[in-house]
């Protein structure tokens, strides 16, 4: 008999799955509760390093599909997308991704849509990383100061604000540092 389970994933807790799971009912996938499994965390982590993610690989057999609604759910890395729907497929998993041309990526047109797609998904994300240091270097070459600041320069600047008699809530409001910053540079000395 198969069995039908649905993966949504989201990278922050800011965001929810619930539109990802109405996408997939919407399509016409009937999943049961217990079947479609939810997680917050990054794209950039491999797919069989996430929990809940392992978790579901672990409980799928042979004949059951697997519903995504777009392939960024599984991952970002077209290494690590081809490395698990290759484990799925060995598996006897239908994999199913709505977002492309193809669904099905079991399938001779889905296997190769899925190149294509995890190909230049994966140049875009190199083109992004690109532009990031560009602009990162253009900024150092302008002077200015990349990265978090010094502790000697929070320490000074502390102890400064902390000689004008202002509490530690005072403090960390006028510089805007969180409380735990300002208790840690209090006793300090520059």
């Amino acid at each position: 008999m198969s069995r039908t389970f649905a993966y949504c994933r989201v990278s922050t807790h800011e965001q929810d799955t619930n539109n990802q799971k109405l996408a997939i009912t919407n399509a016409g996938y009937e999943v049961r509760e217990d079947r479609v499994v939810s997680e917050t965390i990054s794209g950039s982590v491999r797919a069989l390093e996430r929990p809940e993610f392992k978790r579901l690989v672990d409980r799928l057999e042979d004949g059951d599909q697997l519903v995504v609604l777009k392939i960024d759910r599984l991952g970002r890395d077209n290494i690590d997308v081809q490395k698990t729907i290759s484990l799925l497929i060995e598996k006897g998993i239908g994999v199913v991704s709505l977002d492309l041309p193809v669904p099905d990526l079991s399938s001779p047109e889905g296997k190769m849509m899925l190149q294509m797609f995890t190909a230049f998904a994966e140049f875009e994300r190199n083109r992004l990383i690109e532009r990031t240091q560009q602009g990162l270097a253009r900024a150092k070459a302008e002077g200015k100061q990349l990265g978090r600041p010094k502790a000697t320069d929070t320490t000074i600047k502390v102890q400064q604000a902390k000689s004008e008699k202002l509490s530690q809530s005072q403090v960390a409001s006028k510089l805007g540092l969180s409380l735990p910053t300002v208790k840690r540079h209090w006793n300090k000395t520059a």
